[in-house]
């Protein structure tokens, strides 16, 4: 399933910035940045699950924020992009 996840980190303090680095990072571990605080995710339910609880030990929820939209297995009928950097297909192949 195809899982975007956005995240507001306060970053008022060097632990703020901390948070925001950690944050990202696990995103990354998981899934590609499509902006700035933006990220698509294409995992199983066990994948998100980890995910999710290693984000939510990370962030301080008085003061930063999580969301999750869930777009499911049939994601390719919901996204659409238009403008500066080229869209992805997750599923796609991987040249390094």
């Amino acid at each position: 399933m195809l899982v975007l996840i956005t995240y507001d980190v306060s970053v008022t303090t060097d632990t703020g910035k901390r948070r925001l680095r950690q944050v990202a990072k696990q995103c990354v571990n998981y899934g590609q940045r499509v902006q700035n605080s933006v990220f698509e995710c294409l995992v199983d339910p066990t994948q998100f699950a980890e995910l999710r609880h290693r984000l939510e030990s990370i962030i301080d929820p008085e003061k930063d924020s999580l969301r999750y939209y869930f777009l499911g297995s049939n994601w390719k009928n919901r996204v659409e992009h238009v403008g500066v950097k080229e869209g992805y297909d997750p599923e796609g192949v991987l040249m390094i």
